[in-house]
């Protein structure tokens, strides 16, 4: 979730990770890298950091087991995913897939060729047809509690008010889809009286219309929840240049997916960014690499489930991305 600009960065990150394009088109490797093949981990788009972090993160794993590293950019085109993933079922060195498709149902002929072609398939924060395992993040769970907090925040300071919030929501993929279902459901569970003004968003730039737009609707919007923390850095750079102070005590933002940029806000002293949620890079890469390699090796990998966890100014430094 970032401008294009730095989409395009990310996607040159992952390229020089992989050493292949979408078409999966095959890279120089060094030392072991490679030697029993390749395993692939497919995102959805490379505009989002916490998956470029990831990427980075497992190269060195990977190569370590003596794999190549491949991955792809489809930038939220399940055609461009559906090729990438054909060309890697197609170069006859890759033992093991693994991904967060654009659409999960669109995946599932593919997934039957990788099936037929002898590869493994487990995804990434969802699951369809034809996959033996996944990383499992419960996304629904994670948006209700960040919700329920807001609205408990919400109650303390207004009462019974009728408070405007801004709302980023995602709605083109199932993450996304149980994400802004929790958050509203939170809120509804604390009892918050709002007007949610719900605006779909994936990247900073959308953030920052978002909040210009909305502020320029209800300027007395102080309240604003986001599925992801790169929409609400948009969000919250317009509302500074907009004169809000970043410690007024009358505003509360928060958002899932805590990126070093939001972590470095939180970390303000009394910022208005006041918690946020993070699924660790790290872990995610380590628990990434575990369900590949076993799947690369002829094991059966099993399903894991990972939370998010709440983050404040008094946990903040134990979560930066290195």
């Amino acid at each position: 979730m970032t401008t294009r600009m730095l989409a395009l960065g990310a996607a040159a990150v992952a390229l020089g990770l992989s050493g292949c394009a979408a078409s999966g088109a095959a890279g120089d490797s060094s030392g072991d890298a490679g030697s029993n093949g390749a395993v692939a981990m497919s995102f959805a788009g490379l505009d989002i950091q916490i998956w470029v972090d990831q990427l980075e993160y497992m190269e060195p794993e990977i190569e370590a087991a003596g794999y190549e590293l491949l991955s792809d950019d489809p930038q939220w085109n399940i055609q461009n995913q559906v090729s990438s993933w054909e060309s890697w079922i197609q170069r006859g060195d890759v033992k093991a897939i693994m991904g967060y498709p654009v659409q999960s149902d669109s995946m599932v002929p593919v997934t039957q060729q990788a099936n037929d072609a002898g590869i493994p398939v487990v995804g990434y924060a969802t699951e369809w047809d034809g996959i033996q395992a996944a990383l499992i993040i419960d996304n629904y769970n994670d948006g209700f509690t960040l919700g329920k907090d807001a609205g408990e925040w919400i109650v303390e300071h207004f009462g019974d008010e009728k408070v405007p919030v801004g709302f980023f929501s995602y709605y083109e993929t199932d993450l996304g889809i149980e994400r802004s279902e929790g958050i509203k459901d939170g809120l509804a569970e604390a009892g918050a009286n709002v007007d949610l003004t719900d605006m779909p968003a994936l990247t900073i730039q959308d953030g920052s219309d978002g909040a210009a737009n909305q502020l320029a609707a209800n300027p007395d919007t102080k309240v604003w929840l986001s599925v992801g923390s790169d929409q609400m850095i948009g969000a919250y750079r317009t509302l500074l240049e907009k004169g809000v102070a970043p410690d007024d005590p009358d505003y509360l933002l928060a958002a899932l997916d805590a990126t070093n940029e939001s972590l470095d806000i939180i970390k303000e002293q009394d910022s208005i960014w006041r918690f946020g949620y993070i699924l660790p890079a790290k872990e995610l890469a380590a628990n990434n690499v575990k369900l590949l390699l076993a799947a690369a090796d002829g094991e059966k990998p099993e399903n894991i489930t990972m939370s998010s966890t709440r983050i404040t100014p008094d946990n903040v430094d134990s979560f930066y991305t290195e």
